[in-house]
């Protein structure tokens, strides 16, 4: 990502692409709720991508959740929509109306709906986490207590 774009206004007239983060953490099909809430478990989780191969199905957020049994399929319970942008989408629109939402985290998709990747809007609202910044904080976990993170893997 261009370290310029740390603010809406700095975002005009470039791509999402540009912003996203390539590598997203994702599950399949048959996963259950009772995963995704061990996944939503970790307060840096803001939405669980579920993908059939490298196909988004649905992203689903810990609202999504509510009151569905932990035997049940997660996929059903999410949506595309408003929570997928594509490459080549502006990043000051696709910003505000992730603000608009109150949303941190959008799939980024293809026209045939691929998975490309993850816009993730920094705790701090200024910019959106890089490769770089999400494999740094992989390393730190690693190093603190060795456990990995449940029901979910790491898309290359």
């Amino acid at each position: 990502m261009d370290a310029a774009v740390r603010t809406p206004a700095s975002a005009v007239g470039v791509p999402v692409s540009a912003a996203v983060h390539t590598f997203p953490k994702t599950c399949g099909p048959a996963t259950t709720v009772r995963s995704a809430r061990e996944f939503f478990a970790n307060d840096h989780v803001h939405a669980l991508l579920v993908v059939n191969g490298t196909v988004l199905v649905a992203v689903v957020e810990r609202d999504d959740l509510d009151g569905a049994a932990d035997d049940a399929p997660v996929a059903p319970l999410g949506r595309l929509g408003d929570r997928v942008a594509h490459p080549d989408d502006d990043l000051r629109a696709t910003w505000d109306a992730m603000a608009g939402a109150g949303r941190r985290r959008v799939a980024v998709v293809d026209a045939g709906g691929l998975l490309t990747g993850l816009l993730c809007l920094k705790r701090s609202g200024r910019g959106f986490c890089s490769d770089d910044g999400v494999r740094a904080r992989a390393e730190e976990r690693a190093l603190g207590d060795g456990t990995a993170e449940p029901g979910c893997a790491t898309t290359p």
